[in-house]
């Protein structure tokens, strides 16, 4: 038997159904013996849902109205009701067993599924197993128009049936046409039998993902925005309703190994992805998440490992994965399990234990491990910053694609702390500088559009173009490489200047409006390096000297970050002007914007502002003093012996060098080896020399 199954929500209807989170207003139903051809009783039921506003669409298309509504059952006893008429209606046809038929897939996909996964109440299991009439109906007429084409209307209407709505209440016709394009699809002519129902899955499936394997593009999204402490299973709920294919959601870390907020996801086809792009926006708890399209090449960058201790560690199935951090580095797979005890077994006990170590073997104080079921899993989460050793110790949800992301991409593959990075200054073409003197001559754009480009900007800013600088636009992106919505423009005097910011502030861009500040060289890098810029002043960066990029990792060279084809222009904006005849050399004579790909300036907020708490894994980064200047192609550095050079980890963010030179007070330093490395002003060499016991570099 087939129970046909019509619905609708308070907000979009038709091909949109469900894309706007509205919730369940209506149910329409009727149960269909496919061998005696008879029908049961049509039922139909109001929902009440928790916001009864209803959209313009909905009140024209379904005749509701709020007062109506308002005297109706909530969802979870509607259902209820539903699986009971459902039995009855079959006992009077004789027959025990049914299929759900309705018409598409956003009915049970993208409105129950979701809905009662957020109201957190299970769905029963019919709701698991359906019958796309639309699909099906293309089957027995492939002549028909394409299946995401197809309507109730337009079914009818090949078939030659009646097509006049207004004869029945909304929700009525649509079901009693449903079971006569069925009764049309079971006559003798075409003979139809429904044989293969949708499926949804009931539970995300974990496992690995091999770098080898084939990933379809038109498979894959990325979801923005999530929470960073969310787990695998969170993303599967979000997506409830949606088939993601096996070991399908993978997180992604930033360089130091954090979670950024971001995932993708790999669902079973084409289909279920696109049905998951019509969630963009949808809400996981407070926050919406942004989702878009992705490439499989991207999903397996993130998600894909070739190693044979993570193969192993992973080869387990459907098992739990918990991620644990801030281990002693002296802990051992013994002093992990008693940690955990007998409240919590380990799968496999030792063997479902995996220390992540760097690529000398020395431990990182992280671990993973595998649990069978979530009763363990919930357990071991209990000891969320207990004591092991003396330190405590976090432990959170994590996924396969994790484990290869930081045991493969982050750890086996990279150095702790690599050799000096290469000087900077020397590859920066001297003609594209930014000027740091106080003339405001600048404008600093800010709340641009994310799509915003070059092009975008020289058109707002209209007929005051003829007045940049040559290489005077500069798009800010942040450290993942995205646009930050800010921008700095080079004009050529302070007038122009003044007159852009009066002329284009809050000057609309596409849906946005862009405030536009006139600043100067000297403004715009305190801004590049953490301060913020405004019609009230300037408020300086939390972090006071300047700073050199950070060490180049193997797994995120500065070339990723800083590409050779921006020119390298953040450098200069982080440091001091060089004291180098090449640094004053004349613009070029043809007036261009900005280079071939346009120069891109990189804020890095992760140097200066507090992030949340991870493994002692951050990338550092070394500190200049005041008027220090990086050395340049003429002068070549001379690095201190091996040993001379210290790395301190975990200062508070208010530390300056006062508090720093306490610290190390009764070690001694020797000034002529500072002096070799770097050049000093004399503000900067009168506090070197000054009668103390050390320096730091």
């Amino acid at each position: 038997s087939l129970v046909v199954l019509f619905g609708a929500t308070a907000g979009a209807y038709g091909a949109k159904l469900g894309s706007d989170e509205r919730e369940l207003i209506l149910l329409v139903w009727q149960v269909v013996d496919l061998h005696s051809k008879k029908v049961g009783t049509l039922h139909k039921s109001l929902v009440k849902a928790d916001n009864l506003d209803l959209s313009d669409q909905c009140r024209e298309v379904s005749g509701l109205t709020p007062e109506g509504l308002g005297k109706a059952e909530p969802l979870d006893r509607v259902l209820q009701q539903f699986s009971q008429l459902v039995s009855s209606d079959l006992k009077v046809l004789g027959r025990s067993s049914y299929t759900l038929c309705s018409d598409g897939q956003l009915l049970i996909r993208q409105v129950l599924h979701p809905e009662t996964s957020k109201k957190n109440f299970l769905l029963s299991d019919c709701f698991y197993s359906f019958y796309d009439l639309r699909k099906e109906f293309h089957i027995c007429y492939p002549s028909s128009a394409a299946v995401k084409d197809q309507t109730i209307k337009t079914m009818a209407e090949y078939l030659g049936l009646a097509t006049d709505e207004t004869e029945e209440d909304f929700g009525v016709w649509q079901v009693k046409t449903m079971v006569a394009i069925i009764f049309s699809m079971l006559s003798e002519s075409c003979n139809h039998v429904f044989t293969e129902p949708e499926t949804v899955k009931c539970k995300y499936e974990t496992g690995p993902c091999s770098k080898s394997e084939t990933v379809d593009s038109e498979t894959v999204i990325r979801a923005r925005g999530l929470p960073w402490q969310s787990s695998d299973q969170d993303i599967a709920r979000f997506f409830k309703g949606l088939n993601i294919a096996k070991g399908g959601v993978a997180l992604c870390l930033n360089a130091q190994g954090r979670r950024n907020g971001e995932a993708l996801v790999r669902f079973v086809n084409s289909e279920q992805r696109d049905l998951a792009l019509e969630r963009h926006k949808h809400h996981m708890g407070s926050r919406y998440i942004e989702v878009y399209k992705a490439t499989g090449e991207e999903f397996l960058k993130i998600a894909g490992g070739t190693s044979n201790e993570v193969a192993q560690f992973l080869s387990k199935e459907n098992q739990v994965i918990i991620r644990m951090r801030g281990l002693p580095f002296t802990a051992t797979q013994e002093d992990v399990l008693g940690f955990l005890g007998p409240e919590c077994p380990v799968t496999g006990g030792k063997e479902g234990l995996l220390f992540v170590k760097y690529p000398d073997g020395r431990p990182t104080g992280d671990a993973f491990v595998l649990f069978s079921c979530e009763e363990y899993a919930q357990n071991a989460l209990k000891k969320h910053k207990e004591i092991l050793g003396k330190r405590y110790i976090e432990l959170f949800r994590s996924t396969a694609a994790e484990v290869q992301q930081v045991v493969l991409n982050r750890y086996m593959s990279t150095p702790l702390i690599p050799t000096l990075p290469a000087p900077l200054i020397p590859v920066i073409p001297p003609t594209y500088t930014i000027a740091t003197s106080s003339i405001r001559d600048c404008v600093r754009l800010r709340g641009l559009p994310y799509t915003a480009g070059i092009d975008d900007i020289l058109e707002f800013m209209g007929d005051a173009t003829a007045d940049i600088k040559p290489h005077g636009v500069h798009m800010v992106l942040n450290q993942q490489g995205r646009p930050s919505g800010d921008a700095f423009i080079q004009m050529k005097s302070a007038d122009k200047a003044f007159m852009v910011a009066q002329k284009c502030h809050k000057k609309m861009m596409k849906d946005r409006y862009v405030e536009v500040f006139q600043c100067s060289g000297e403004e715009m890098n305190f801004v590049l390096m953490g301060g913020t810029l405004n019609r009230s002043g300037l408020s300086p960066p939390p972090c006071k000297l300047p700073c050199l990029s950070p060490p180049a990792y193997a797994a995120f060279q500065t070339a990723a970050v800083i590409p050779a084809e921006a020119a390298l222009y953040q450098p200069q904006a982080l440091l001091p002007a060089t004291r180098t005849p090449q640094a004053s050399a004349a613009a070029p004579p043809t007036v261009t914007y900005y280079p071939a790909q346009a120069a891109q300036l990189y804020m890095n907020y992760t140097a200066y502002y507090p992030s949340p708490p991870v493994s002692p894994t951050t990338v550092g980064y070394i500190a200049a003093p005041p008027g220090a200047v990086a050395a340049t192609a003429t002068h070549t550095p001379i690095l201190p012996q091996p040993g001379a050079l210290v790395r301190m980890q975990g200062l508070p963010y208010n530390t300056g060098m006062k508090e720093i030179l306490s610290f190390f007070q009764g070690y001694q330093y020797a000034p002529d080896d500072y002096n070799g490395l770097i050049q000093l002003s004399e503000q900067a060499r009168s506090v070197l020399q000054a009668p103390k016991e050390w320096v730091c570099l």
